[in-house]
């Protein structure tokens, strides 16, 4: 993708993140590695909504987490992202967010379990950062949220948030979607009594394989944004 590809799925990323309740204020954040230099990303400017971003106040920063090109506010918490693209070379994309159900289950100390498909995303495969429940705004804090996430696709941030990340904005961002679901269903179901024997580690570990498919990350997030500009057209 060119650099203002990657801006326009970037500023759709945010407003699908929105939609789906991923909004925390302007607290979240979204960032992409650039595709001709691993050495910087961009990234949703402080002060704005998920929503409100666009191609012209994203911000270039570099892996000190220093603002090389854009001239809004950069995020405190910038060092999530630097530090995980420090670490994983094949993560792409970093989403912060801080959906309820996630951050609930986080607090209970209870793994993610295998109660739903979504979930199966997750089996096995969720690293938990429990340091602090502070504002991530040191390279020391970023590092260890990054050690957390190790080779998985999310990382809860104990009493805080998350951070999830993909090789492309898709999966990054369905992934968002998916895990707070996941969590969802587990707090509804446990909230709900006694729970029926979870389906064998086989099944899950299969289930989990047939739903990490890049081209279904890829059609879910592109109708996600088909719904949206729909809702768009019907409006005006």
């Amino acid at each position: 993708m060119t650099h203002d590809e990657i801006k326009q799925q970037m500023v759709w990323a945010g407003k699908v993140l929105v939609a789906e309740g991923q909004d925390d204020f302007t607290r979240g954040h979204i960032s992409f590695r650039l595709p001709d230099d691993a050495s910087l990303f961009f990234m949703k400017p402080h002060s704005i909504g998920f929503d409100e971003i666009t191609p012209e106040n994203i911000l270039t920063i570099d892996l000190d987490g220093n603002v090389v090109a854009g001239t809004a506010r950069r995020h405190s918490e910038v060092y999530i992202h630097s530090e995980i693209f420090k670490q994983r070379a094949d993560v792409n994309c970093v989403i912060h967010s801080h959906p309820p159900y996630t951050v609930a289950l986080s607090g209970t100390g209870r793994p993610m379990r295998g109660y739903s498909q979504p979930s199966a995303l997750f089996y096995e495969a969720l690293g938990v950062y429990a340091d602090t429940i502070n504002l991530i705004r040191t390279t020391e804090m970023g590092a260890g949220v990054a050690k957390a996430l190790g080779p998985h696709r999310a990382v809860m941030l104990k009493n805080h948030g998350v951070a999830v990340v993909g090789p492309s904005i898709a999966e990054a961002v369905v992934g968002t979607i998916m895990l707070e679901n996941a969590a969802m269903v587990q707090m509804i179901a446990e909230a709900a009594g006694e729970m029926a024997p979870e389906f064998p580690h086989a099944d899950m570990v299969k289930l989990q394989t047939d739903i990490s498919r890049a081209d279904q990350f890829a059609i879910n997030f592109d109708y996600l944004v088909r719904r949206l500009k729909r809702r768009e057209a019907a409006r005006n």
